[in-house]
């Protein structure tokens, strides 16, 4: 399976979001990357962060750059893209190289949904609604090519590791009395393997799996029958080291595993395992060691894996089956997007429109010696929800005795947990996908930011305490939800899906004044956003300048176009900033733009002397081009060059066409032409031209204009999302005063037929009508 794409991208959210599914027989994945950007880890660690282009790794959801600022400075310190430490640390992100290649093994990662995303730059202004900014754009050409095995039975990086699959019989229940004091009904499921192929040398590794089905308490691994061979062999079977190491969703290596302990010692028991193919190897170790003066001559040794699985029954769960467990409802939401829904327990105490649940009817009352009792919820996250939040809330009338937990795929634990909240100060306060809202004594309220797909577990840990759990009441709620706290109220939840079109998922477009994943950082406070719209806003002001000159030359045209330019730009920042919209946002910023272009073009077109017959034609070809150019992708960067061209193309043909009006006298036949040219005053001809040029302008006021000119170019080059609005504002400014200054530099010229002796024309002419009287 080969994925390819080549994508031209600039600033958003996300660049591309791109999901690749492991599946089970997968060997190897491999992804080369290749961009334009130009940084090495040098340069990378003196960019701000806030334009770094990045790359970020996650399993089985969506990657989020900037929710901590931990993975801001890892993403630095990071300076390989070796496989293992990208596998140690998926939830972490990386400066974009110019070239990357990478390749993970099933030995380094499980079969699952791996994703990455680009992003033009992490931190809180990621999200903030920019005014027109121009950042810059990458090019990305990206290869990911996943490699499988033919047969489920032979897997590792080269298919060459045999797998032998353990065959699992349900072999009955272990029952107690199901009093306080004894054991619920538990079920047991045995799984074993080939006694006959179970026999392997010194240093050799044995690799076996199997599939967990439901939910289960425990999983122990032994071995039984342990020989060693051959039979009269010289050697103790308690000295040799038989090391079992488990893991989850991947092959299992001495130096990367889940679990690992020596089976010859005692077996290795799994406390509330995940749901799900695991891989079990065995190795051996010291089968010809020394012993007693003299070397054991054991080369094998043999045995029988045992693998039991100890199920609850329905609706229990925990240690010894004995707390409640509670499989919950997804019920959608109404009029909302897809996956957006709400869990409840089936059948439960539901309340407020089916938006939360009592909690203390649901809880376990199991408690021996005055120990904790847990109560477990489950939910499942459908496939494609990756990209939503999942809401958790507790509400009391008291202060709360609970601990939180929550797992994806197995039950959660003191010791197993993917994310867990006991008080306000000890929470999964340095996981990135973690984040906790106004929490109090009597109120829990946290999000799991784009969350996993599959089972999840929540399990509420209550406290033992003097006071009975009737003494209050709380009321829980477990929704999966868009964006969190509805993107703060300071922005739009949006929604995209990722390059498979499989996965929904959402995020926060802030305001001008907030950022961060949920636009509840203030990047402009108010005082500073009342000074910002007052300078993006006045300083259109400055177009009464052109517009006064052009007024009092009679240049009614280019005073049309100056006044309602200022005017429209002043009502498009007005709306930008969020302060008063008198139209749509997309109309008043076509009009800005298309305006802008059209008072660069008129201010060259107006250094011309032609008729106004030919400067309205002009204006029209102009007014119809810049119009196309501002309706489509009018805030990209090359459009300043363009108008700029296409003002100086305007300006030539001006002259052109002046030129050819003012010496159309000159036509005549081949030979006149030929004696007109022998007798040319070329020299002379061309002083009076520089005199021309000299006198048309006013030399001072056109140094003034490009002084002015600069000043808006270097003001553009210096804009950024948090300097926008000073140098926009100056680009105002400087803009319209250079078109002013320009203006002031045109010296009203004679008309055309009032030619003096000092022009090259009417000398040249006096010259025809001398030789022609001779």
């Amino acid at each position: 399976m080969v994925i390819r794409f080549d994508v031209f991208v600039s600033h958003w959210v996300y660049y591309l979001l791109v999901p690749v599914d492991l599946p089970p027989w997968f060997s190897s994945m491999s992804i080369a990357l290749k961009s334009s950007v130009n940084l090495d880890i040098k340069s990378a660690e003196k960019v701000p962060k806030s334009v770094l282009p990045m790359i970020c790794f996650r399993d089985g959801s969506l990657p989020l750059p900037d929710v901590s600022s931990t993975s801001l400075e890892v993403a630095l310190s990071n300076r390989s893209f070796d496989g293992i430490q990208v596998l140690q640390n998926m939830e972490q992100c990386y400066p974009v190289p110019r070239n990357m290649t990478m390749k993970l093994t099933n030995e380094q990662i499980s079969a699952r949904v791996l994703y990455f995303g680009l992003f033009n730059g992490v931190g809180p202004t990621r999200t903030q609604s920019k005014m027109i900014v121009r950042n810059r754009a990458y090019s990305f050409t990206a290869n990911i090519s996943v490699e499988g095995c033919t047969t489920s039975t032979m897997q590792g990086q080269y298919c060459n590791q045999t797998i032998e699959l353990l065959s699992c019989a349900r072999s009955g229940n272990s029952s107690g009395n199901g009093s306080v004091s004894g054991f619920f009904n538990q079920s047991m499921v045995l799984c074993r393997n080939n006694f006959e192929t179970s026999c392997h040398g010194d240093g050799e590794m044995k690799i076996y799996s199997l599939e967990i089905l439901r939910i289960t308490e425990s999983l122990t691994i032994s071995v039984q029958n342990l020989r060693l061979r051959p039979l009269d062999s010289i050697g103790n079977s308690s000295r040799i080291y038989l090391m079992c190491f488990a893991r989850y969703g991947a092959m299992p290596l001495a130096t990367l595993h889940d679990y690992s302990g020596d089976l010859n010692q005692s077996p290795l028991v799994i406390r509330f395992p995940k749901v799900g193919q695991w891989y079990i190897s065995i190795l051996a170790l010291h089968l010809a060691k020394e012993i007693g003066g003299a070397l054991s001559n054991v080369s094998k040794v043999c045995y029988s894996l045992e693998v039991q699985e100890l199920e609850c029954p329905l609706g229990k769960a925990g240690p010894n089956c004995s707390s409640e467990r509670y499989m919950l409802q997804t019920v959608l939401r109404k009029y909302s997007t897809p996956f957006e829904s709400y869990y409840l327990p089936d059948g439960g105490d539901v309340i407020s429109d089916a938006l939360n649940f009592h909690l203390e009817p649901l809880l376990s009352n199991y408690s021996v010696g005055g120990l904790d009792t847990w109560t477990y919820f489950l939910l499942d996250v459908p496939r494609g929800a990756a990209g939503g939040n999942l809401h958790v809330r507790l509400m009391s009338d008291r202060k709360m005795n609970y601990e939180i937990y929550a797992r994806n795929g197995g039950l959660p634990s003191l010791i197993n947990w993917d994310y867990y909240y006991v008080n306000k100060t000890s929470s999964s306060g340095d996981s990135v996908f973690f984040v906790l809202y106004n929490s109090s004594d009597e109120k829990v309220d946290f999000y799991i930011l784009y969350v996993k797909e599959g089972i999840w577990n929540i399990a509420l840990r209550h406290l033992n305490s003097t006071g009975d759990i009737s003494d209050g009441q709380t009321t829980m709620s477990i929704s999966l939800e868009r964006c969190p706290k509805r993107c703060s109220y300071h922005g739009a939840c949006k929604s995209a899906l990722d390059t498979s079109g499989l996965t929904l998922y959402s995020f926060c477009a802030c305001d001008r004044n907030h950022g961060g994943f949920d636009c509840s950082i203030e990047i402009v406070s108010h005082q500073g956003h009342i000074w910002q719209s007052i300078a993006l806003i006045a300083s259109n002001a400055a177009a009464v300048f052109p517009a006064f000159w052009a007024l009092r030359q009679k240049a009614f045209a280019e005073w049309v176009v100056y006044t309602v330019s200022g005017i429209s730009s002043g009502l498009y920042h007005a709306c930008d900033v969020g302060t008063w919209c008198v139209l749509s946002f997309g109309v008043l910023q076509f009009m800005d733009f298309w305006l802008s272009f059209m008072a660069v073009v008129s201010t060259f077109i107006y250094l011309t002397t032609i008729d106004e017959v030919f400067k309205r034609a002009i204006h029209t070809a102009v007014a119809i081009l810049t119009a196309l150019m501002a309706i489509t992708k009018a805030t990209r960067s090359s459009n300043i060059i363009l108008v700029m061209g296409i003002g100086a193309f305007g300006l030539l043909l001006g002259w052109l066409i002046e030129f050819s009006t003012k010496y159309r006298s000159l036509s005549c036949s081949m030979g006149l032409c030929l004696n007109r040219l022998e007798r040319w005053p070329s020299r002379e001809w061309l002083q009076n031209l520089v005199n021309t040029v000299m006198k048309r302008f006013r030399w001072g006021f056109v140094l003034a204009g490009f002084i002015a000119l600069a000043m808006a170019a270097i003001s553009w080059n210096l804009e950024s999302s948090q300097s926008y609005w000073i140098w926009h504002s100056v680009w105002h400014v400087a803009i319209y005063s250079s078109s002013f200054f320009f203006l002031c530099s045109k010296v009203k010229t004679i008309n055309s037929g009032n030619r003096t002796p000092t022009d090259a024309n009417y000398q040249l002419t006096q010259q025809d009508s001398l030789s022609q009287g001779a």
